[in-house]
């Protein structure tokens, strides 16, 4: 079992990671919680991964943080979510806040995530408000500060809120009511995913 991976970045394209590990490369899903973390192309980074094996399927995710690793491999063991869901929460959301929505029992919070309705919301709310100081989720904290601005950072971020789940129309109308000159793309998205959840 892989959990834990130390090599290059050798590129990102959200939600896809590419690590460089010993001349192997890594082929990673990550969330934008980790992204927005993640040093430039060509730098080492150290990486914490979730190796996932289904009867058709393998797949890695990584992750910067212990919080983001446990709270998705709790949220797998939640009815309904898979990992693409897990994956919408730890994007849409940090793991502070996350977790302040599931004291508070904030269920119309938690369905403004892509993939969320509300009995899935409900189920998070039942299943982890118990567990949640115990998966090293502080209750203060922010989302990680954004890297370097691409090219083309609104033709980008556009791209990774469709991937997370966002309607096309919709992602249109977030990026352009958030995006501000001279945003790197990681900064439109973290914008316009909070903008999405109502988040001030």
């Amino acid at each position: 079992m892989i959990g834990r991976l130390r090599g290059i970045l050798i590129s990102k394209q959200p939600p896809w990671l590419l690590l460089e590990v010993g001349g192997v490369g890594y082929e990673l899903e990550a969330p934008m919680s980790t992204i927005y973390d993640l040093p430039s192309t060509g730098k080492e980074v150290i990486l914490l991964t979730h190796y996932a094996v289904k009867e058709d399927s393998v797949a890695l995710y990584g992750f910067m943080h212990e919080a983001e690793r446990a709270l998705f491999r709790n949220l797998l063991k939640v009815s309904g979510i898979g990992a693409k869901i897990a994956l919408s929460v730890l994007s849409g959301v940090s793991t502070a806040d996350f977790a302040r929505l599931v004291h508070a029992g904030d269920v119309v919070a938690l369905t403004k995530i892509p993939g969320i309705g509300k009995k899935t919301a409900e189920r998070i709310v039942i299943e982890l408000r118990d567990r949640i100081e115990g998966l090293g989720v502080s209750l203060t904290g922010t989302l990680g500060k954004s890297a370097g601005a691409p090219l083309d950072a609104a033709g980008e971020a556009t791209v990774a809120l469709q991937q997370l789940g966002y309607k096309p129309v919709e992602v249109t109308r977030l990026v352009q009511k958030v995006a501000a000159e001279g945003d790197s793309a990681e900064s439109i998205i973290r914008k316009a995913l909070r903008a999405a959840l109502g988040a001030s």
